[in-house]
């Protein structure tokens, strides 16, 4: 089984972030992003965006 993750740095936004998630199902990591991107970020958690953020996880590990 792959990782999964999703980087931050990859998109620009007011916000700089540089946190890099990642986990083992697309579920778990799903969650963590979710709450991420609520407590910082400041999106809601809505379908949508969950459908979105979902589309763009990507295999593997995330670069240093």
């Amino acid at each position: 089984m792959a990782r999964k993750y999703i980087d931050c740095r990859d998109y620009p936004g007011d916000i700089k972030c540089s946190v890099s998630l990642s986990a083992d199902t697309d579920e778990e990591l799903l969650e963590v992003v979710v709450q991420h991107g609520i407590k910082v970020h400041g999106y809601e958690d809505t379908p949508d965006f969950r459908e979105k953020i979902q589309k763009e996880f990507k295999e593997g590990c995330p670069s240093a």
